[in-house]
């Protein structure tokens, strides 16, 4: 058998009567780890640490119905079909576009109505913000979803067949983009701490290269993904978004520090508009079908489990 990372064994846990998904509890965790962060960051610049309290009942929560908002928009073909399907956040389906969107809107309507500095709170929350995401690419681990294409490398990641696309069948490992995505977000927060401490980058500079650093990332990674998504001229929709985000997050830093400290509440605001536009761009694309003909074979796994997507 070749090496690969092995399929998780279960995507919860049993507490008693109720069964709790590892998806919704990496993203408490997350959520978790990014407010002591973030409180950290705003109290060495000065900051009142409460205040990221009182955004983040208000950002996280729009940034959730965002998320779940752009999923259900952008991958219809995804949706449980139960009556309760479009909220069914549990089973995994929250679009980070939409996501980024409602919560920023949401914590800077926060923040400026308390009076104070809505780009230096931006540059504290966006290493936050980073290590909140990787947590949350763990519980695409426990679901099997967010993987890429067929691969034989030694960290591939072995699917049960009933979480293998349509097409898909006969392949056992594939590339785990979620891992990816984990280490460089967690890299680029890294990044992001460093250049807070030893650059004079302006605010919302780091902010904004956080909207330029994940974004650019996503449009590798889009590239490798193989899950349902909508196309549009044979790309993956969100290749379009994430290119529009990079191209924004850099005119946005570049603009922050050439025109200094009375241009940066104006372009946080801006920022917020671009991502909303973008997350508005997502809509209403025809769905494109996975073709499995363009990829290598793999060896397969004779004898991989078939495990079911809630254990």
């Amino acid at each position: 058998m070749a090496l690969h990372i092995p399929s998780p064994p279960a995507s919860g846990i049993h507490v008693g009567p109720v069964y709790v998904h590892v998806y919704g509890l990496m993203y408490l965790v997350g959520i978790t780890l990014a407010i002591w962060i973030a409180r950290k960051r705003w109290r060495a610049v000065g900051g009142d640490p409460a205040l990221v309290g009182d955004v983040a009942l208000w950002a996280v929560p729009a940034g959730i119905i965002g998320g779940r908002i752009y999923f259900d928009l952008t991958t219809p073909m995804d949706i449980p079909h139960v009556w309760y399907g479009v909220f069914a956040v549990w089973s995994g389906g929250l679009g980070i576009w939409g996501g980024v969107a409602a919560g920023a809107a949401a914590g800077m309507w926060r923040v400026r109505r308390a009076g104070a500095n809505a780009a230096r709170f931006a540059d504290a929350v966006a290493p936050a913000l980073l290590v909140a995401q990787a947590i949350g690419r763990i519980g695409n681990y426990f679901n099997q979803e967010l993987f890429g294409r067929p691969s034989s490398l030694p960290w591939a990641l072995a699917i049960s067949p009933s979480h293998r696309p349509a097409g898909y069948g006969q392949y056992a490992t594939f590339q785990p983009t979620f891992l990816y995505e984990l280490v460089f977000d967690l890299a680029l927060a890294a990044t992001l701490v460093w250049l807070g401490r030893h650059r004079p980058i302006r605010p919302p500079g780091l902010f904004a290269l956080y909207v330029t650093g994940y974004s650019a990332f996503r449009i590798f990674e889009e590239t490798l993904r193989i899950d349902s998504s909508e196309h549009f001229l044979g790309l993956r929709l969100n290749f379009y978004v994430a290119g529009a985000l990079t191209i924004a997050g850099i005119a946005w830093f570049v603009h922050s520090q050439r025109k200094g400290k009375w241009a940066a509440q104006r372009t946080a605001l801006l920022a917020v508009g671009a991502v909303l536009a973008a997350a508005a761009a997502g809509c209403g694309q025809a769905a494109h079908p996975v073709e499995a003909a363009s990829v290598p074979h793999p060896p397969a796994i004779a004898s991989q489990p078939h495990l079911s997507k809630h254990g």
